[in-house]
């Protein structure tokens, strides 16, 4: 996937567009508005752009509230707990995704819940809160990441790097297997790709992947548009990548309302997330169509996937570096489930039970604080509501916080 910093003509544009705004709004606005002080350009972070998050981590422990300018707003990066309060809770309502945000995302997550504000907001969270909120579903999930978890186990055991004979990328397969889990979970189908066994579905993984680096690529390429309506460079891979994921996507949807149509009575119990949503639908023909339903799973898909694998990536990073932490972990974890008794991996994924993992409280704590010291979601961005900044006088700008 080619980076922004390819387009030596793109950053040239970016630099003229940012000191003629700079130009025009000190020209405009005078010196008497207050402002969080700048601490950089969209510049600085194309060249950070490989350590982005460490980048903006030193910016704010130098700063704690900032603005990056860009040449169509201003970011604001907080991470004072006052204002992380007001924009998740105080005035969480002024608080939104924005259409910039919405048009760049669009392609990948659609109308889902991490890409849409008020009303469809709302009644996503409402039907997700009460469909996740289901024993049914918790039950099946728990098993599905309890089987994925065994086969990851499984590989390691019989790979070369259980004997010691060469390294394991840990975050490419729990990439995968958390790829796996949430696809299963979602759509009620293997994909394979922690194992292999499917080419269609490893097919799938790496059109996913180019998708979800290419639209982050987007917030910093101000010509992507172009890119998209000429159909070249970047964009010409992501209308590939979308077209991959749209395809395979929707021939299960395809397959699952045929195989409904089939085996009605078996169908019903069904415990994936897609099937309880065309049980729904056939209760009532008109509450959604295979895009909406496509970009829910999608974006439940996406939003556990790479939160979990990154935290679990972190957690063993964590433990590595604390063998007393682990041998306490790998103590309690004995003792809730098989004792000083030796069992294979797939006769050990039988013992974690919901009331074993409940007993692992130095576990959830170890986790917990791993979650603490590299959350699951760095950054998050949100646009602000312009009546709100009118009443303070200030300008309108997105904030991003931590």
């Amino acid at each position: 996937m080619e980076s922004p910093l390819s387009h030596p003509a793109m950053v040239a544009l970016s630099l003229l567009l940012l000191v003629a705004l700079y130009l025009a709004r000190r020209a405009v606005l005078g010196k008497k508005r207050r402002y969080p002080p700048v601490a950089g350009t969209m510049f600085h972070q194309l060249l950070n752009f490989g350590r982005l998050l460490e980048y903006h981590t030193e910016l704010s422990r130098k700063y704690r509230t900032f603005r990056m300018l860009t040449p169509t707003c201003n970011y604001v990066y907080t991470v004072e707990p006052a204002n992380v309060e007001h924009i998740l809770k105080t005035n969480f309502a002024n608080y939104g995704k924005g259409p910039m945000t919405h048009d760049v995302l669009e392609d990948l997550l659609g109308d889902g819940i991490f890409n849409v504000d008020g009303g469809m907001w709302r009644q996503q969270r409402k039907v997700a809160s009460l469909e996740f909120s289901t024993r049914v579903l918790r039950d099946y999930s728990s098993a599905v990441f309890r089987d994925t978890a065994a086969e990851l186990a499984g590989i390691l055991e019989r790979g070369p790097a259980a004997k010691g004979r060469e390294r394991v990328d840990m975050q490419d397969l729990l990439m995968r297997a958390t790829l796996d889990s949430f696809f299963r979970v979602g759509f009620g189908v293997n994909l394979g790709v922690l194992s292999g066994s499917s080419k269609e579905g490893l097919v799938f993984a790496r059109a996913f992947d180019d998708a979800s680096e290419q639209v982050l690529f987007r917030f910093f390429d101000l010509l992507w548009k172009v890119k998209r309506f000429l159909n070249i460079s970047s964009e010409a891979t992501m209308k590939q990548s979308i077209r991959t994921i749209n395809d395979f996507v929707y021939s299960i949807i395809d397959r699952k309302i045929e195989q409904m149509s089939r085996e009605q009575h078996e169908f019903a119990k069904k415990e994936d997330i897609l099937s309880r949503f065309l049980l729904e639908r056939e209760k009532d023909p008109g509450c959604f169509d295979n895009k909406y339903i496509r970009d829910i799973i999608l974006n439940f898909v996406i939003a556990g996937r790479d939160t979990t694998a990154g935290t679990l990536s972190w957690f063993l990073y964590a433990v590595c570096k604390n063998q007393r932490v682990q041998d306490k972990i790998a103590r309690e974890v004995r003792d809730a489930t098989t004792g000083d008794r030796d069992v294979g991996v797939q006769d050990f994924s039988s013992f974690l039970t919901e009331d074993a993992i409940n007993k692992m409280q130095y576990l959830h704590a170890a986790l917990t604080e791993t979650l603490r010291l590299y959350p699951g979601v760095p950054l998050v961005s949100t646009v602000v509501g312009l009546f709100f900044f009118r009443i303070r006088g200030q300008e309108d700008c997105y904030c991003c916080w931590s």
